[in-house]
């Protein structure tokens, strides 16, 4: 009887890298995609690193826009996509990051490091805030109580009395981002800060869901009262993923008026959460990765639409968003994870019909 040795396993480091190979090979890409631009357009490769004017540069600002949007779709996802918390007030998270970072910075004149303490705090301030209402109210009712709380927080940043802080209707305007963050003198250095901020807070949120608290979560969005007779205190659990959701979206703000200086009272209103929601469905709710994806295919749209469409970009957008819908109803990625099996015997009975081998 012949026994076979057990192959020997990887480290961990290099476990870990062989797991995630086509998640570091995009980072890869994306790095030097600025790069490719940049030769596409028939400029040196020094043009990036010294911040010229070109497709290149216009190109990282918009991917930037695009790493915020993620990190707030991610935020979304894990309350209302992970946890089942609907909520209409999700904006205000955002705009507690950004209002408090450009008051900081413009009024105060704090570092930018310190700014940012201030957001971590300020986000779990906000979520207790959200987490006062969670053992009273629960579905359609929540969703209606932080919306009315966002609705409040609007108010007040377009209220008069605080104009010489919030900018009332017009917006936060003149905030003084320091030169080795500004994204007009350092884009691409900003550009690889949010690419690596989206790419960290994607690893957390996953290490998060993977763990025995993001699967009372999930639990919690299947079945509440199931996980309520299972002795789970599901409060907790709710106001946990609602703490680590603020103070990702008041992160996102921050990166938000650090790229652009200046905040419009419209990121707290109830059009902010809304799409953010419709960047979720696109991508496929409670898949992470789908908010990422749906983040991308979201801004693209609207950039391109409005480019080549103008006052049509927005009929546009909801012909794409319903098409999606009905073709792929588990949004891009959930769609794909639930064909996957399908999709394995197609190619299987492709490669039959060709006479091919499949590879191992």
């Amino acid at each position: 009887m012949q026994t076979t040795m057990p192959s020997p396993s990887l480290p961990g480091p290099l476990a870990w890298i062989k797991n995630n190979r086509w998640l570091l090979a995009l980072m890869g890409f994306m790095i030097i995609l600025p790069f490719l631009l940049a030769l596409v357009d028939g400029q040196p490769l020094s043009s990036v690193l010294a911040n010229e004017t070109g497709n290149a540069r216009f190109m990282q600002g918009l991917m930037i826009e695009i790493f915020i949007l993620g990190i707030f779709a991610l935020s979304y996802d894990l309350v209302f996509g992970i946890t089942g918390l609907l909520s209409f007030g999700h904006a205000m998270f955002f705009a507690v990051g950004a209002y408090t970072t450009g008051i900081m910075l413009r009024n105060f004149e704090w570092n930018i490091f310190a700014t940012l303490g201030l957001v971590v705090v300020a986000g779990f301030i906000n979520a207790l805030l959200f987490g006062l209402v969670l053992p009273r109210v629960k579905g359609v009712t929540f969703a209606l109580v932080t919306l009315g709380l966002a609705a409040v927080f609007e108010i007040i940043v377009k209220s008069t009395e605080l104009q010489d802080y919030t900018g009332a209707d017009v917006g936060l305007q003149g905030v003084i981002v320091p030169d080795w963050i500004n994204t007009s003198t350092e884009r691409f250095r900003l550009y690889l800060i949010a690419l690596f901020a989206t790419f960290f807070v994607y690893l957390i949120y996953r290490r998060f869901v993977d763990s025995p608290t993001g699967r009372v979560c999930i639990a919690i969005r299947e079945n509440e009262d199931r996980a309520l007779m299972l002795g789970y205190n599901t409060f907790y659990f709710k106001l946990a993923a609602l703490i680590v959701a603020s103070i990702t979206a008041g992160f996102a703000g921050f990166l938000h008026t650090i790229h652009q200086p200046i905040v419009s009272p419209t990121v707290a209103g109830l059009g902010y959460t809304v799409a953010a929601l419709l960047i979720i469905l696109m991508g496929g709710m409670g898949t992470l990765s789908g908010a990422v994806i749906g983040a991308a295919v979201y801004r693209l749209l609207e950039f391109y639409f409005d480019r080549w469409f103008g006052e049509y970009a927005s009929f546009l957008l909801g012909l794409v968003y319903v098409g999606l819908v009905m073709f792929l109803p588990y949004g891009i990625v959930g769609t794909w994870r639930a064909k996957q099996f399908q999709i394995q015997q197609g190619r299987e009975q492709l490669f039959k019909l060709l006479g091919l081998k499949k590879a191992k």
